[in-house]
C-alpha cells in the first residue's frame, strides 16, 4: 500500500485542469460493447477505476486502440461472452463497482450478461435491485448463485420494450436500463430515471450512435428500440467532483486558484452550495477563479437565521459525493453547518480522523454531523490516518493540505482509483506532497 507524505500550511497558486470525469467514463465505456463499429472516446481519465475497466473490455475481446493521452478507440466486433463464466472474471469483475454497467450492454446484444458482486468504496450497502428489476421488465431472466454471489440475466431473442418506474433514481441503474432497452423491440419508458449530465451525455452518445431516446435531461426517458447500433466519436466532461474538490482545497489552504475549462452549465448546485459555507467563486468564462480567502469564509444561516443544512439529493440537487469535501470545509469556516448525507449510511465515518486534528464535529448518527467551524483560530494538526473511499481520501489530503505539520495518508489507491496524477498535479501548484 502507497502512502502520502504532505507537509502542511502552504499556500498554493496557479490553474488546474480538472481530469475527465469518472463516473461518465464508467457508463460510456460500456456503450461499446453495443455495436460492432468502431466507438472513440476523448477524455478519458487515467485512474485505477477507469484503467480496470479498459482491462475488462479487452479481456472480452474489445479491440483496443490508444491514440494519445486519454484517447482511445474501441471495436468489439469479436466479443467473448464466454469469458464471462471464468474465473479469472470473477475475480477481475469482482473488484470495481463499474463493472455492474456491462450487463446491460451484453444482454441487449449477445442474450446474456453476469456479474460477480462488484467492488468500490466501502460507503455503506449499494444495491442492485433497480438494475436487475430493470433487466427483468424488459423480459431477461434473472438468476442469482447466493454462493458465489454472481448475478445473471439471459435472454432468448430481443428484448421486449417496457413501461417502468424505477423504485429510485439511480444513475448507475438508469444507464444500464438505457444502454439495454436501445436495441429491444418496441417502446421502453423509464420514469423517475436519473438525469444528472453524465447520464445525458450517455443518451446524446447512443442517440449519436443511432438510438432513438427522446427525455434526455428530464426524469422520464422514452426509448424506441433499433435493431442496431454504429460508430461514434464522443468526448467526457470535466469531472464535477474534482472540481469541487479544488474548490475547496482552494479555501482550506486560503489560495488563489483558477480551474481551467469546467463547463459551468453541467455543474448544478456545486458553486451554489460553495458560496453558502462563505467561499467566493468568480465566473471567467469557462473557468473558476477562487481569490486567496484571507480573511476566512463565513458560512451563512437560512433565511430566519436557523443553522445551515447541506444534504445530498438526486440530481438537480447535491451530489452526494462532494459532501465530504463540504465537511472538511466546513472546519475552518466562520458558523456552523449540519451535514446531511442521504444516501450512504458509512460515508461520514471518517470524520474521527479530522477530530483527531482537531476539528469540532459532532456525528449524530450515521448520517448526519454538526462541523462547528475555527475561523482560522486554530489550524488542524497533522497526524497519520488511512483513507477509506475516494472521496474521505481527498477530503483528509486537503485536510492535511492546510494543517500544521507533516501528515501521512496511508492506502493513497483508494484516492488513485479516482484522481489521475494528484500528487503531481498539486504540487505543480505549490503543495508539498511525496508519494511513498
Amino acid at each position: 500500500m502507497g502512502t502520502f507524505q504532505i507537509e502542511g500550511g502552504k499556500v498554493l497558486k496557479g490553474e488546474i485542469t480538472p481530469q475527465g470525469a469518472k463516473n461518465e467514463a464508467l457508463q460510456v465505456l460500456c456503450t461499446v460493447l453495443l455495436t460492432s463499429e468502431k466507438v472513440t472516446i476523448n477524455n478519458i481519465p487515467d485512474i485505477i477505476d477507469v484503467n480496470k475497466l479498459i482491462t475488462l473490455l479487452g479481456n472480452l475481446g474489445v479491440k483496443i486502440q490508444k491514440n494519445g493521452p486519454g484517447s482511445y478507440t474501441f471495436q468489439a466486433d469479436e466479443v467473448n461472452v464466454n469469458y464471462l463464466e471464468t474465473e479469472a472474471f470473477k475475480k477481475e469483475g469482482g473488484s470495481l463497482r463499474g463493472s455492474i454497467m456491462i450487463v446491460g450492454p451484453l444482454l441487449a446484444r449477445f442474450g446474456k450478461g453476469y456479474i460477480p458482486k462488484p467492488g468500490g468504496d466501502k460507503i455503506g450497502r449499494r444495491r442492485l435491485d433497480t438494475h436487475f428489476e430493470g433487466f427483468i421488465n424488459l423480459g431477461a431472466k434473472f438468476r442469482y448463485n447466493r454462493e458465489d454471489h454472481f448475478y445473471g440475466v439471459e435472454n432468448e431473442g430481443k428484448l421486449k420494450g417496457a413501461y417502468m418506474l424505477l423504485d429510485e433514481a439511480s444513475v448507475t441503474g438508469t444507464a444500464n436500463i438505457v444502454m439495454a432497452a436501445v436495441l429491444a423491440e418496441g417502446e421502453t419508458t423509464i420514469y423517475n430515471a436519473a438525469c444528472e449530465p453524465y447520464l445525458q451525455q450517455l443518451c446524446n452518445m447512443l442517440n449519436s450512435m443511432g438510438a432513438k431516446i427522446s427525455g434526455v435531461g428530464s426524469n422520464k426517458l422514452i426509448i424506441e428500440g433499433v435493431d442496431e447500433l454504429g460508430g461514434c466519436e464522443h468526448r467526457i466532461l470535466p469531472d464535477m467532483i474534482e472540481i469541487g474538490s479544488w474548490i475547496g482545497l482552494a479555501a482550506m489552504t486560503r489560495s488563489e486558484i483558477t480551474i481551467k475549462n469546467v463547463s459551468w452549465d453541467n455543474l448544478g448546485q456545486i458553486p451554489n452550495v460553495f458560496r453558502k459555507l462563505g467561499i467566493t467563486l468568480e465566473r471567467k468564462g469557462d473557468d473558476i477563479f477562487i481569490p486567496a480567502h484571507t480573511d476566512g469564509y463565513q458560512i451563512k444561516t437560512d433565511i430566519d437565521g436557523s443553522i445551515l443544512t447541506i444534504a445530498d439529493a438526486p440530481w438537480p440537487g447535491f451530489t452526494p459525493d462532494l459532501l465530504s469535501i463540504v465537511l472538511v470545509v466546513a472546519t475552518q469556516a466562520k458558523g456552523e453547518v449540519l451535514i446531511h448525507q442521504k444516501m450512504f449510511e458509512s460515508r461520514l465515518f471518517f470524520v474521527d480522523k479530522l477530530i483527531d486534528m482537531g476539528a469540532k464535529i459532532i456525528l449524530c448518527d450515521p448520517h448526519r454531523a454538526i462541523v462547528i467551524g475555527h475561523n482560522f483560530q486554530s489550524q488542524l494538526k497533522a497526524t497519520t490516518m488511512s483513507s477509506p473511499d475516494i472521496r474521505a481520501g481527498v477530503s483528509l489530503l486537503i485536510a492535511a493540505l492546510s494543517a500544521k505539520g507533516t501528515s501521512t495518508i496511508q492506502n493513497i489507491e483508494q484516492i488513485d482509483r479516482g484522481y489521475e496524477r494528484i500528487g503531481e498535479r498539486l504540487t505543480a501548484i505549490g503543495a508539498s506532497i511525496v508519494r511513498v
